[in-house]
C-alpha cells in the first residue's frame, strides 16, 4: 500500500491557497532556505575539492540540523495558524486538521 498522506489534504482549502500560518514571516523563511541552499552548494564544492570526508559529514549534519529546525518552526506556525483557526471554527475540520499535523509530525521522526 502506497503512503499518499504527504500529497492530500484532509480538510480544508487546497494546498495552493493562503493565506498560510507561515506568511507573516515568509521573507525570514526563504532568507533562512536560502542560507540551507548555500550550505548545500557548500557541500558540493567541498566533495568536488575532494575534502576530508568528516569534514563533509560535520557540514551535512549541519545542513540536516537547520533543515530540522526550519521544519520545526513551519511546524509551529502550522499549529499556531491552521489548526487554531480550525479549532476555532468547530466542526469535523479540527480533527482532520490534528490528524494531518500528526502525520507531518510522523514523517519529520521517520526522517
Amino acid at each position: 500500500m502506497t503512503d499518499t498522506t504527504a500529497t492530500t489534504t484532509p480538510a480544508g482549502p487546497a494546498p495552493g491557497a493562503g493565506p498560510h500560518g507561515y506568511s507573516k514571516d515568509k521573507e525570514a523563511h526563504l532568507k533562512r532556505l536560502r542560507r540551507i541552499e548555500g550550505q548545500v552548494r557548500g557541500l558540493q564544492r567541498m566533495v568536488e575539492e575532494d575534502v576530508y570526508c568528516i569534514d563533509i559529514l560535520t557540514q551535512v549534519s549541519a545542513g540536516t540540523k537547520a533543515l530540522q529546525s526550519f521544519a520545526l518552526q513551519l511546524l509551529e506556525e502550522h499549529l499556531r495558524h491552521c489548526v487554531a483557526d480550525a479549532a476555532a471554527r468547530g466542526g469535523d475540520e479540527i480533527d482532520a486538521k490534528v490528524e494531518e499535523a500528526t502525520a507531518a509530525i510522523a514523517r519529520m521522526l521517520r526522517a
